[in-house]
């Protein structure tokens, strides 16, 4: 491989940001964040060293699930503002370099899109068959359902057709029916849709629940024996259409089921997959102060294509899943980062945000950051990571973390002009409200966390190795440290973080190097000299953090 490849598959050493641009910057003062506000932060992701902007939905809604109950798959939402604010906002952000994906949301619709309101009017609606009903009485089916805190079945009743529609998730997002051909061609066309105007490509919402055709009638599914070709034609789509376009897919299972989802090593269905198993033995990792589970998860990553990619992230915007650990490490994870019961959500994941699950303490946080973006993959930030965002409790649920982007120290934390009252959602109190942290204090301050990141983020995008190479756990004897070495071409890079609140000193031996090679540290300024048999004794403080490229007394790299 040669350092020009990583233009091709640019989703390999990618930054990706996702915003809500609802909550993001109100320009128009109607307490609503908007596309033309946005647009006008383009540069501050730019200079944060955003490669890939991700939108949340932008599109018409029913406002029941915030964006995601869509009613026009074709439109922009007009308290956001307009098709040509889109457009504005995808030709800027190319030309500072980022593309853009968006949120694809197919798996249901609201139930205030017209095609649901004819179906639920009549069995004889041309768009009936696009999704799925039950004459007969369902089944106890609670143990099925997403959100437990507000439904208790999957399955809800149409009064006036006496019959049952299927919804995985609120009873406000009727299921389409996947089997459906006239159902796959919508979902084509709208991609095909998006794409003409410019996009890179799309993260696609729960893809498992897309697939799935359970409640289907059971000849349809026999007419739809393999749900992958169609992920693997929606992939093809994209290939045609965009050239280098993504799917960024949110599938939340074992590994050895998500690499189904890739296309197993062909690599031809989703381009990526956020890794969540990683994710959730990271704060397993983080609440033992030992590597052990993180290493574990790690290294037990199927194989993959060389064309796919793992999405590393420490906050999404939906609830911090931890379904994947066990009763006993989940309750660990509990009582490290959410002993309160208004910190937990459906007793499988926190409503928080990292700085205020530790404490605030600088260290931590930017050890987190600094661990993260060292692993194999490409890193996801949320907005308000970068300055160290808190969450607002008392709006619970999801929304605990989807507050209004802190700009300034002023009101509102300059996200609107509007009155406090009229804004889309109130924005953070207390020791993480806008008078501590916001972005115009961190601009000018070079100790903050936000020119922590642009220096992470610098550092990352210069080491392709992070996202192209073969990734290797060093020995070493303390169980709370992760050492790594990640090769690739003519790079290699060193990480360590240590997990625990006591300095340490690692002992590390490199293989095929010597007293001609050196470590350099790309954080801080500093060079280690190895020995002859490779070996060399690095210092960590507590929660300390070491980036360090293996430099060869003959290498060109820069420093």
């Amino acid at each position: 491989m040669r350092i020009t490849d990583t233009a091709d598959l640019w989703w390999k050493n990618a930054v990706v940001y996702c915003l809500d641009v609802e909550t993001y910057l109100d320009w128009d003062g109607d307490g609503c964040g908007d596309l033309a506000g946005l647009a006008q932060r383009l540069d501050h992701l730019a200079d944060l060293g955003v490669t890939c902007l991700w939108l949340m939905p932008f599109y018409p809604t029913a406002s029941r699930d915030d964006g995601y109950d869509i009613t026009d798959f074709y439109g922009v939402d007009p308290r956001l503002g307009t098709f040509g604010d889109l457009v504005e906002v995808i030709r800027t952000a190319k030309d500072r370099g980022m593309r853009v994906i968006i949120d694809l949301v197919v798996n249901h619709t609201s139930d205030e899109h017209p095609w649901f309101r004819s179906a639920r009017a009549s069995k004889d609606s041309p768009y009936r068959d696009y999704y799925v009903w039950r004459a007969d009485p369902p089944p106890d089916t609670s143990a099925q359902v997403v959100f437990p805190d507000r439904e208790d079945s999957i399955w809800q009743l149409e009064e006036k057709t006496g019959e049952w529609y299927l919804h995985k998730f609120y009873k406000t997002q009727p299921d389409l029916n996947i089997a459906n051909p006239l159902v796959r061609d919508e979902i084509a066309k709208v991609m095909g849709f998006w794409l003409q105007l410019g996009l890179d490509g799309f993260r696609v919402d729960a893809v498992p629940f897309l697939l799935e055709t359970e409640g289907i009638d059971q000849a349809e599914v026999e007419r739809f024996p393999d749900p992958h070709r169609f992920l693997r034609a929606l992939r093809a789509l994209v290939d045609r259409r965009a050239g280098d376009g993504v799917l960024l897919g949110e599938v939340n299972l074992p590994h050895e089921q998500q690499a189904e989802f890739f296309g197993g090593t062909d690599g031809d269905e989703l381009t990526m997959q956020f890794d969540f198993i990683a994710m959730q033995a990271m704060y397993l990792s983080l609440a033992r102060a030992d590597a052990t589970p993180l290493v574990d998860a790690l290294t037990s990553r199927p194989a993959t294509s060389p064309d796919n990619q793992w999405g590393m992230f420490v906050r999404n915007h939906d609830e911090l899943t931890l379904d994947k650990l066990s009763e006993d490490e989940r309750a660990e994870v509990f009582a490290a980062f959410g002993p309160e019961e208004r910190m937990q959500v459906y007793g499988r994941g926190l409503i928080r945000r990292l700085p205020p699950m530790l404490a605030g303490d600088p260290r931590r946080v930017r050890m987190v950051y600094s661990l993260m973006f060292s692993l194999p993959g490409t890193p996801v930030l949320f907005y308000g990571e970068e300055i160290g965002m808190g969450e607002d409790l008392a709006e619970g649920s999801r929304l605990a973390v989807r507050t209004p982007m802190q700009w300034t120290a002023g009101r509102n934390g300059g996200f609107s002009r509007a009155a406090p009252s009229k804004l889309t959602r109130p924005v953070v109190e207390g020791g993480f409200s806008p008078e501590f942290v916001n972005v115009v204090d961190q601009r000018r301050d070079p100790d903050s966390l936000l020119s922590f990141m642009k220096l992470l983020i610098r550092r990352y995008r210069e080491s392709p190795e992070l996202g192209w190479g073969t990734f290797e756990v060093l020995g070493q004897p303390h169980p709370e440290v992760l050492a790594s070495l990640t090769s690739w071409d003519d790079g290699a890079l060193v990480a360590l973080h240590n997990l625990g609140p006591e300095p340490r000193t690692v002992p590390l031996v490199l293989a095929d190097c010597g007293s001609t090679h050196r470590l350099e540290d790309l954080l801080t300024v500093g060079s280690t000299q190895l020995a002859d048999d490779g070996s060399v004794e690095l210092a960590l403080e507590g929660y300390g953090y070491r980036w360090l490229r293996v430099v060869a007394e003959d290498s060109r790299r820069l420093l």
